[in-house]
């Protein structure tokens, strides 16, 4: 059978178990279901928490301190873990990008482009890899020395595909996501070239 470049073969079984797989919408209401009883108020204290480093990611604000005095931003990344993790998941890795050797990384974005560009790039890696999910979100705005500027969580039966499709997530959205950085040290303040990681 002769393929035109670019072009892939189809394969039935493949794209049965993908439509079967639950949106990242149904397993986080599964898990809000699940997590009702006793486990309420934690997982109220959480939502509240990852829907406050949320507004804050957008506003490139610093971390804000929960009511258990865990950082949001440990709130946001459990977020990513819940919307990746799904039932048939044996393994769940998670990746942080972090700022460091300087006092502070600003990033700069045209987001609508790099949230678009960002969600093809994790359902590529979904598909490619086999996994049962992914979630992956950039801050923009100062990021200060130690605190993360990027988060990746991908789900999957084995760990090598969740690795794998981690892995290809991080390297492609810093090579194709619109997304700008600056270090700031000392008060100097220089743009940093991009490179293919």
């Amino acid at each position: 059978m002769a393929m035109s470049a670019g072009s892939r073969a189809r394969d039935p079984e493949l794209e049965r178990r993908l439509r079967a797989l639950p949106s990242v919408e149904e397993v986080a209401a599964q898990l809000r279901r699940l997590c009702t009883t006793e486990h309420a108020p934690a997982v109220t204290a959480a939502r509240q928490a990852v829907d406050a480093r949320r507004a804050e990611l957008v506003e490139g604000a610093p971390p804000a301190t929960s009511s258990n005095g865990d950082t949001d931003q440990h709130a946001a990344e459990r977020d990513l873990v819940v919307r990746a993790a799904a039932g048939r998941a044996g393994a769940v890795v998670t990746f942080q990008g972090t700022t460091r050797d300087v006092d502070a990384l600003h990033y700069e974005a045209y987001a609508e482009m790099a949230e678009e560009r960002i969600a093809a790039i994790v359902g590529d890696a979904v598909e490619r890899h086999g996994l049962c999910a992914a979630a992956a979100e950039h801050r923009t705005g100062d990021v200060p020395l130690s605190e993360p500027s990027v988060v990746v969580a991908a789900s999957a039966r084995h760990r090598g595909e969740a690795f794998a499709g981690a892995r290809e997530i991080i390297d492609r959205v810093k090579a194709e996501a619109p997304i700008w950085k600056k270090e700031v040290e000392s008060g100097e303040e220089r743009w940093v070239d991009g490179s293919r990681p």
